[in-house]
């Protein structure tokens, strides 16, 4: 079938929209219609870098929409189901086997490789071949070809528009918090940047019940937001000296940290004012820079220091559960988006990345 999609040609080069082939799905793909779709950092990391998803491509992996064909193995979904996409994972490794596919010993494959692991892909332009299948679903298209094992039902009351980033940054911030930290009650925690994994991972630690909740960021409107959403205390990096407000919120020392920034001297820091068992988790890949840490710190104290990929999610029984908290008032992640066509993706990350925009969601406004 002819699509219109995001293409990804050049690096640091704008996206182009163009008409694409799609193939049909394999037995054990899905064939989504792609109703909207989210902007997240990984996606502009990959158009901005060499040597990880090859060119040309089609990126995007935060999509939701309707289930169009099933292939014949498929007993998940059914054509007409609505459905959020999340990352994909090979179903067979001893992580997967285990329940924990968000470690997936072939994520790499699954996620960047741009191709199915035969290595093919479902994407071409005439006698062109596109790279297709990035987190498995290449979703900034109007249609997308996904495996059963991306796929995740969602509750058909609650508009799908935006519902697409709780398939990765919006799982990733709250998942942190509530399933890899497990933080509880009357704990102290900070969240080192306020976009939108931090801002929630700030409304995971309010539903937690943690006591203390510090937002740290230098744009006031989103300081702002972290305290509409849950934070206690604000502190704006650019104005404010970050560490001496730690020590006077919280003199014992953060329970837990979660950093989205991906800034060392800010992690060294923050590790610096945990209290003995504090746990910092490390959410931000963009930098992919080695970090200097005190070993004697960490013994004496008992603390830890650990990456957290996709908030160790089990996106099948999480992403429902985020809808359910959302329609009780008690998980607003909406007021972090902002609508965009999709004509317009290249100012949706414009935005994005001078901070005017939280998280962008494409519409598929387009036809085909």
């Amino acid at each position: 079938m002819q699509i219109t999609a995001a293409v990804c040609r050049e690096t640091a080069q704008p996206f182009t929209l163009e008409t694409l082939q799609l193939e049909s799905p394999r037995d054990n793909e899905v064939l989504i219609k792609v109703v909207a779709t989210g902007i997240c950092h990984t996606d502009v990391n990959m158009r901005n870098t060499d040597g990880f998803t090859p060119k040309p491509t089609v990126l995007g992996h935060e999509g939701a929409g309707i289930v169009e064909q099933v292939g014949r193995s498929v007993r998940k979904v059914k054509p007409g189901d609505p459905v959020v996409i999340t990352f994909d994972s090979c179903g067979t490794c001893s992580s997967c086997i285990q329940g924990d596919a968000v470690y997936c010993l072939h994520l790499g494959r699954h996620a960047f490789s741009g191709q199915r692991p035969d290595g093919s892909t479902a994407l071409s332009k005439g006698k062109e071949r596109i790279h297709s299948h990035f987190f498995g679903q290449s979703s900034f298209a109007t249609y997308s070809i996904c495996t059963e094992r991306n796929v995740v039902p969602v509750d058909p009351s609650v508009p799908l528009e935006i519902l697409g980033p709780l398939g990765c940054g919006i799982q990733t911030g709250a998942s942190t918090v509530i399933n890899a930290l497990k933080v509880p009650a009357g704990s102290r925690i900070g969240v080192l940047g306020a976009g939108s994994v931090g801002l929630a991972a700030i409304m995971g630690a309010h539903l937690c019940g943690a006591s203390t909740v510090v937002a740290l960021d230098t744009q006031p409107s989103r300081l702002d937001l972290a305290q509409e959403l849950g934070a206690t205390h604000v502190i704006n990096g650019g104005t404010e000296d970050t560490f001496a407000r730690i020590r006077d919120i919280a003199p014992q020392g953060l329970n837990y940290v979660v950093d989205t920034t991906g800034h060392l001297g800010i992690i060294k820091e923050a590790i610096n004012h945990m209290s003995p068992r504090g746990v910092c988790a490390l959410v931000n890949t963009a930098k992919g820079a080695d970090a200097q840490i005190n070993i004697l710190q960490l013994v004496l104290g008992g603390r830890t220091v650990r990456g957290v990929h996709q908030g160790d999610s089990n996106p099948d029984i999480f992403i429902p559960a985020m809808i359910d908290l959302y329609k009780q008032g008690r998980f607003p992640f909406d007021k972090l988006i902002r609508f965009y066509e999709f004509t317009d993706i290249n100012q949706a990350v414009e935005d994005m990345e001078s901070g005017k925009t939280i998280k962008p969601v494409i519409r598929m406004s387009i036809k085909n």
